[in-house]
């Protein structure tokens, strides 16, 4: 501010969609991801209105860093990616821009890349694991990953025990922590004057500013682990059974699936929920 440039903001987010299909609709971007833009955008158009220079903000798509360890190909992050750039020229966005793992290193093999990525800034997973197990802030991060893995890998994995799967989950997550954290000390090495944003909870004085995109119940839930549900007076992320489960009606655009309305009823019992707390 000192300086009167815009404030620059980074944030790693939009990987990729879920590989479960109990979560999501499909594997390219839907409403959800598009109110979340939506919503990043009326963020920088705010502090612009605080901050005459304004702001900006670097999404770090980190899809092509985990896709091998969450089960998702890298040409659909790729085709994931490229919608979001569709996305943010729909909706006009002048203050967002992406920077993914292709961008940080000349190999076009992603293989190649995520090793450049691991041998560069990944801390060894032992110290991983033993940060897990005394931080109770690395703790929760760890726990909340495992949960989602184990959830993708569990509703892909026909005939196989839950146990078995939670264990095998357990061990991608060490190494989904430790990738995350060497992309996180890639972008602070690129972008070292930019303030961070985070889509996971936050512990308070963290480096870190934890943030919603979009309404939901659950602090871990995403735009790419979830589906939009307009609710009538507002739209709610939720896990595409849920939405299923209240008799949602599905709605299309330009020909792919994009969002839920709930039911009437589901609107009814809300309010009336509402009405009683107060």
């Amino acid at each position: 501010m000192a300086q009167g440039v815009p404030l620059h903001f980074v944030i790693p987010a939009f990987p990729a969609k879920s590989p479960n299909r109990k979560k999501v609709l499909g594997t390219l971007p839907d409403l959800g991801e598009r109110l979340s833009l939506e919503f990043l955008q009326s963020f920088c158009d705010y502090v612009c209105h605080h901050y005459e220079p304004g702001a900006k903000i670097t999404i770090c798509s980190d899809g092509h860093v985990f896709s091998d360890l969450v089960g998702v190909d890298d040409q659909d992050v790729t085709a994931y990616r490229a919608e979001l750039e569709l996305l943010l020229r729909a909706i006009g966005s002048d203050s967002i821009n992406t920077y993914g793992l292709e961008n940080a290193f000349q190999s076009t093999d992603y293989t190649e890349q995520r090793e450049q990525l691991t041998n560069r800034y990944a801390r060894p997973v032992e110290e991983i694991r033993e940060r897990a197990l005394q931080d109770p802030a690395a703790r929760s991060i760890f726990g909340g990953i495992h949960r989602f893995l184990f959830e993708d890998q569990f509703a892909v994995s026909e005939g196989r025990s839950r146990n078995t799967v939670r264990e095998e989950a357990k061990l991608r997550a060490y190494r989904v922590v430790q990738r995350s954290d060497a992309w996180s000390a890639l972008v602070e090495a690129f972008f070292p004057e930019a303030l961070r944003l985070s889509i996971h909870p936050q512990a308070a004085h963290s480096q870190k500013i934890g943030i919603h995109m979009m309404r939901t119940r659950d602090n871990w839930l995403t735009p790419w682990h979830g589906v939009a549900l307009d609710e009538g007076d507002g739209v709610r992320l939720v896990k595409r059974e849920e939405a299923e489960r209240l008799g949602a009606t599905l709605v299309m655009r330009g020909g792919r699936p994009s969002h839920f309305i709930a039911p009437p009823a589901s609107h009814k019992s809300r309010l009336l929920l509402q009405e009683a707390v107060r």
